[in-house]
């Protein structure tokens, strides 16, 4: 593949636009060379302003589940914007969009719009915090929450539980009040709640399947035995949902496993493409938000028409085809049995795992259940491979450490094209 208009197009960007990216993964930092400036996207793939063609497995790191320009999610954006992109004020799509949420998720009594991820989960932890009247949150080592102070930490040494900041710029005042424990790990959570005190923690915060350390899912017993530690001590459960609502079911995780939240956070698929977040929970938690109770949370485009429209037809989409996720799920299966099938047939270890329309693979040869196993993956065996799938038309999360997605409009053909030219790429770095 020829790729100069890229690499002219990553130049000129780096000169007005920090690292020349609007977000680091996309600098193709962790796999090499240079990211394809992308010019539009088709279905399920990509096409990059130099013309090459990717049959694309990132999808917009998720939103995407129907592929890029879908005709109906289109066509309500495109109505959506005649009437005008913003207002500042209620509309009833609003109000559409989150009865359906509602309707799908047991937990959420009630939910409130947001423009992002980061926001949805800054703002639920917030609400914990007012709602309990408490300081400190548990978090899991290798789950991503978003890029708030309070989320961007690191384990701290020795038995020391509280986390310290891993970014320049986070006061270690606010970082103090966030506990690291080990995901799949209930007596490190346990541990977490002795060294702090029970009645001084506000939230535990989980993906409940993770897919910012690659894929790997929450054991049921796990998520059973953190449900019953915030009922012991009155701490509330969020579930972080930002990637897997409406991905790994049309209820996300909550479709998968018996545990309900207290909190929950959206965004992604919701917005059919645009960026929207949400957050929602028990109908006694959500009242304590402002304008009905004293939490502060306030967005001037919160709740935009154009997003809301689109998210709204995603979602009737999504509720018209019960069969989809089924379908999604058999695709993303046959993909990653592939990828091992040809993996296995030249000595490579590799462990893969599906949750419905979410796909993971890690060059390791055990299973990865939590972050330090995943840290254990032969990450430069990873970029081997991204490098030669990319050459070869197929795009890929850009890290060992990120999810993959299918999305409605990959057939049979492509998967088994995919699987092919991941076999002649295994065969190159064996």
């Amino acid at each position: 593949m020829i790729h100069d208009k890229s690499i002219a197009a990553y130049e000129a960007a780096k000169e007005v636009i920090p690292g020349g990216v609007d977000s680091p993964v996309r600098a193709f930092k962790s796999v090499g060379g240079v990211p394809p400036f992308i010019e539009r996207g088709e279905g399920a793939y990509l096409i990059d302003i130099d013309g090459n063609r990717y049959i694309d497995y990132v999808q917009s790191w998720g939103p995407l589940i129907f592929g890029h320009c879908d005709a109906q999610i289109e066509a309500a954006v495109l109505e959506s914007a005649k009437k005008g992109l913003s207002f500042g004020a209620p509309t009833t799509v609003e109000t559409e969009l989150a009865s359906e949420i509602v309707e799908l998720f047991d937990a959420i009594d009630k939910v409130r719009f947001v423009s992002s991820g980061t926001e949805a989960v800054m703002s639920a932890i917030r609400l914990a915090r007012g709602f309990t009247g408490r300081d400190n949150i548990v978090k899991f080592e290798g789950c991503y929450h978003g890029h708030s102070d309070s989320l961007l930490v690191q384990a701290g040494s020795g038995a020391v539980t509280f986390g310290t900041p891993s970014s320049p710029g986070v006061p270690a005042d606010l970082t103090k009040h966030t506990l690291l424990a080990k995901y799949n790990d209930l007596a490190s959570v346990e541990k977490c709640f002795a060294d702090a005190g029970g009645e001084t923690i506000a939230c535990i915060i989980i993906e409940p399947i993770a897919g910012n350390m690659g894929l790997v899912p929450a054991e049921e017993r796990f998520l059973e035995g953190l449900r019953a530690l915030c009922d012991q001590h009155g701490t509330l459960l969020i579930f972080d949902e930002v990637m897997s609502g409406f991905r790994a079911s049309l209820k996300g995780a909550q479709g998968i496993t018996s545990v309900t939240p207290d909190l929950v956070t959206l965004g992604k698929v919701i917005g059919g493409g645009m960026p929207v977040g949400a957050f929602g929970g028990r109908e006694e938690i959500m009242n304590r938000l402002s304008p009905d109770g004293p939490v502060y949370q306030a967005g001037t485009l919160s709740g935009n028409p154009v997003a809301m429209s689109a998210g709204l037809a995603s979602l009737r989409k999504l509720k018209n085809q019960p069969s989809l996720y089924r379908e999604l799920e058999q695709k993303a299966t046959r993909l990653v049995e592939g990828f091992k099938a040809g993996a296995e047939h030249f000595g490579i270890p590799l462990q893969v795992d599906v949750r419905g329309s979410m796909f993971g693979f890690f060059f390791n040869d055990k299973e990865v259940k939590n972050f330090d196993d995943a840290l254990a993956s032969d990450t430069e065996r990873f970029a081997a491979f991204h490098r030669g799938m990319l050459e070869s038309g197929v795009y890929l999360a850009c890290s060992q450490f990120e999810t993959g997605f299918i999305c409605s409009v990959m057939d049979d053909a492509m998967i088994s094209e995919t699987i092919d030219k991941a076999f002649q790429v295994f065969k190159e770095i064996a």
